[in-house]
Parts: structure tokens; sequence; C-alpha cells
């Protein structure tokens, strides 16, 4: 039976300098991939209509319209006892964000994380296992996405580009991972680069939707970007943003999705992007999902 390292181990065990490759290897965080359609128990569906509590009102932005439907998952059927963060046993994770699917007057469908009162924009709902919920139709004006099940599978992630992870571990050299890879060429891509490549070689095929582990991002480390927005104002090179980096989690990823029903019905971030839903590990284990914060990147 094989672990869900394997894949991405033997990679970087045939592309890298074996101290690389080991000091890498150990940073290594499972995560629950979520397969669309895919063989295995349901966990949960991407678009269609979400079950919410019978007295919870649709999730709104206030002033602007109603946050799209994106997905549900229920904690009790992931592999918790794999996963690396403090799931609840029992209940449904759902996911809201303001696409521009909603007809209104609005001048930039896509959400920036940096602007304060935009933080209502993307939200995340937990339904306590028990509570009574009824499917919901999507309200007036809005167009849900096609449904779609979704199975899952454990998978490996890792640090990649300008992680703070890669620049705290140390080789027997004295060099942090961003240093010693500077020499390090991959098919075209060297450097820090290098490591965004054997994560592609090993799994070349999206979407990477997922729950738990290391964010697949598209522009730079999603916890250092969160640390950004709360440490708003303090300058990059001050060491409370590792500080703050450190302390968040990545909770959910939802990659743009094609559901081949067309393109009007296509998830698309901006250009082929992923929103990313963060929070604190303390507040996770807490129950707190209200402190979850949530960015997109894109292309």
């Amino acid at each position: 039976m094989t672990g869900w390292t394997d894949r991405l181990s033997a990679v970087a065990r045939d592309w890298l300098p074996a101290e690389i490759a080991a000091s890498w290897i150990e940073l290594f965080r499972p995560a629950a991939r979520l397969v669309p359609g895919g063989d295995g128990q349901r966990v949960g569906q991407l678009g269609g209509s979400p079950s919410l509590p019978v007295e919870a009102e649709w999730p709104k932005w206030p002033e602007v319209g109603p946050l799209t439907f994106i997905a549900e998952v229920d904690c009790a059927a992931l592999p918790r006892e794999t996963l690396d963060i403090p799931l609840p046993e029992r209940g449904r994770l759902l996911f809201f964000y303001f696409d521009g699917r909603y007809q209104v007057d609005h001048d930039d469908p896509y959400l920036d994380p940096a602007e304060p009162q935009w933080a209502q924009g993307a939200r995340v709902v937990f339904v306590p296992a028990g509570v009574p919920t009824s499917e919901r139709p999507a309200p007036a004006g809005l167009r849900p996405y096609p449904r779609v099940d979704l199975t899952t599978e454990l998978m490996a992630t890792a640090p990649q580009q300008e992680h703070h992870l890669l620049e705290q571990v140390r080789l027997g050299t004295g060099l942090s991972l961003t240093g010693a890879i500077e020499d390090v060429r991959v098919g075209d891509q060297d450097g820090p680069d290098v490591f965004d490549e054997l994560i592609y070689r090993a799994d070349p095929h999206g979407p990477r939707h997922r729950i738990g582990g290391f964010a697949d991002p598209v522009q730079g480390p999603v916890e250092q970007e969160i640390a950004a927005l709360v440490l708003d104002g303090v300058p990059w090179d001050d060491p409370r943003h590792v500080q703050e980096a450190a302390r968040w989690v990545l909770l959910a990823q939802f990659d743009s999705h094609d559901f081949g029903t067309g393109d009007d019905e296509m998830m698309m971030w901006g250009d082929a992007g992923s929103l990313y839903w963060l929070i604190p590990r303390d507040d996770l284990a807490a129950g707190r999902f209200d402190a979850a914060r949530f960015t997109m990147q894109c292309g």
C-alpha cells in the first residue's frame, strides 16, 4: 500500500540533491484532496444548492448582494486522523464567495482582500451535526453553479515559492533551503521555483481543491498574504510577519473549475485563479470559524 507522501517524495529524491530532498520532505503535510466525481465515499459537493440551518439566512454582502455558494464538505467524512489540522469531528463546512454572478451594478466582481470593507464578500459557515437544515435554492438574481459530488484522497503538500519555512530550515552547510536551492535547476526552472516544478511533476492534473495541508499558491505564500492583512502597515522586513504567518493554517482551497457545461457555468477566479480560506490553528480547534480570513490569487 502506498503512503500519501510516496509520489512527491520520489520526485524530490529523483531531482534534488540528497540533503535538500530530505529536508524538504520533512516539511510535507497531508491534505484531503477534494476530487470532483471521483470513486469512493461522498464527502461533499461543489456548486449546486447548500443545506443551511432552517432559521439561517442565505449569506449576503450587505448593500451588495447574496454570496455565491461554492462548496460544502462533511467533516466526519474527511480523513481527520491523518490531517494535521484540528477539524471538528462532525458537522459541515459551507463556503460562499461574491464572484459577480449576482446581477447588480458592481464595478469589480472580484474581491480585494486588502480592502476591509470587502471582508463580508467571502464567508465560511459551520453547520454543527444534528442542526435541522433545508436545501436552499439560490436567491433571485443569483446564478448557481452546477452541482458535482466530491470524494477525497490524501495528498502530500509542501512549502513552495517564498514560504517562510524554506528560509527557516537550515542544512548542514548552514544554508537555508531557499539558499541551497539557488544553484539547482529542473527543466526550465531554477532556484525556489524548482519546488513548484516538482509539485507539478508529481501531480500535473488539476483542479487541486483541498482541505488542510499547504496551499498551492499562484502569486506567493497565502499565509504571508494574510499576515500582511492582519499587520496592516507593518514593514515587510519586520519579524512579526513571519510570526503572524506561522499562526495561520489553510482551511480550504478551491481552484477555478470547469464543469464541462459551458463557459457561463465555469468557476473562474480571475485568470484561472484559486480561492483560499485560512484560519489560526487555535481558533480552528475552538470552532471559531468567524476568525477565518479569505484571499484570492490568480495569474
